[in-house]
């Protein structure tokens, strides 16, 4: 049977014209609610939907949930790039996007629930949303819903995040590939992400046989801020005067980057001269102070575009099997690094072997 004649069988079963039927399944905005709900009922019953391209994303309207800061470009840009990149991706599609502002964690649960229950609320993506009670929510009612670098614990709605541990993972591996033994982990540890990048830095420092040690070799600063890194980089500083210096310092983020290359300039010390840097970001400052910051870009702007993907697919298989898409890091390699010859400085290596002497 062929594509005009099941689009006339549907629209005899549901007893609607031919034109809707054809805008349902076109994807077009100009339908009703309840004439949508009814073609893809019948269009899924006689296996329609399987054989349509994948291109189609069959809603009007998608809602946006993330935290205040992301609608606001100097308070958070990653999250703010994230969401015009699901506006990118619903750009050839006549899909209404609306935002809705929630806290992280211990949200509005009744804002939410408004929301999500509007009639022309057809599905959701939830960005950086923590909160287990939200997730709940989303469950029960029942509307198509991906989250973005968050996680459901009960893994029951599906995901796209960055791989937070495998790219803290590759950013420390980088510096050993290039020498460094001695390095100093600048990290903010405010949401479980970030402790999934630093549990990646622990597991390739295990496997070079180092041995990590929170004290020595671990930085935490409360925010992203240059400000702030800097003070506790320059504080740092002060306090290990007369001591040997890591080779290198890995960072958390390039707003924290600048920081701490700005600490350690005021300390009379050079980028890459006398000391390393490396980011986990590299997308907000390329260049710090005239040096080419050396980073594992975390994806950013592929996040909204997965997103978009993965709801089409939500829409066109609603049983499909739940899953996490992990995308990985790239490696940007510039001239804040330099690499360093074995034996030049003490190493950290865990001097105890791997056998009885």
């Amino acid at each position: 049977m062929d594509k005009r004649l099941k689009i006339t069988e549907i629209a005899a079963r549901t007893q609607l014209s031919i034109s809707t039927v054809s805008r349902v399944l076109a994807g077009k905005a100009n339908t009703s609610e309840k004439a949508r709900a009814k073609v893809l009922a019948c269009a899924r019953e006689l296996g329609v939907i399987d054989g349509m391209a994948a291109g189609r994303l069959l809603l009007n309207t998608l809602v946006v949930f993330a935290p205040q800061r992301a609608f606001d470009e100097r308070s958070d840009i990653f999250y703010y790039r994230v969401i015009q990149s699901v506006s990118k991706g619903l750009a050839s599609h006549e899909v209404r996007l609306r935002y809705c502002a929630l806290e992280e964690n211990d949200s509005d649960a009744q804002l939410f629930l408004t929301r999500m229950n509007e009639p022309d609320t057809q599905a959701a993506i939830l960005l950086g949303i923590d909160d287990p009670h939200i997730h709940d929510l989303a469950v029960d009612v029942a509307k198509p819903c991906i989250l973005i670098n968050c996680r459901d614990r009960h893994m029951r709605l599906p995901a796209v995040t960055p791989d937070h541990r495998a790219i803290g993972e590759r950013a420390a591996e980088y510096l050993f590939e290039m020498g460094h033994r001695e390095v100093l982990n600048v990290m903010c540890l405010r949401r479980y992400t970030m402790e999934l990048r630093l549990s990646g830095i622990r597991d390739a420092w295990q496997s070079h046989n180092l041995k990590f040690n929170d004290l020595r070799d671990l930085l935490v600063v409360p925010s992203f801020s240059a400000r702030e890194t800097e003070e506790l980089v320059n504080a740092w500083l002060i306090e290990r005067q007369g001591k040997d210096l890591p080779t290198a310092f890995l960072v958390g983020g390039d707003f924290m980057a600048a920081g701490t290359i700005s600490a350690l300039q005021k300390h009379g010390l050079r980028v890459p001269q006398d000391v390393s840097v490396m980011s986990i970001d590299g997308f907000n400052l390329a260049a710090i102070q005239d040096v080419p910051l050396t980073a594992v870009h975390v994806p950013r702007d592929e996040l909204g575009t997965e997103a978009v993907y993965m709801l089409q697919q939500r829409l066109m298989r609603p049983d499909a099997p739940v899953g996490t898409l992990l995308l990985n890091g790239m490696l940007a390699v510039r001239e804040s690094v330099r690499r360093i010859r074995q034996g030049k400085r003490r190493t950290a290596v865990d001097r105890e072997g791997l056998y009885d002497s």
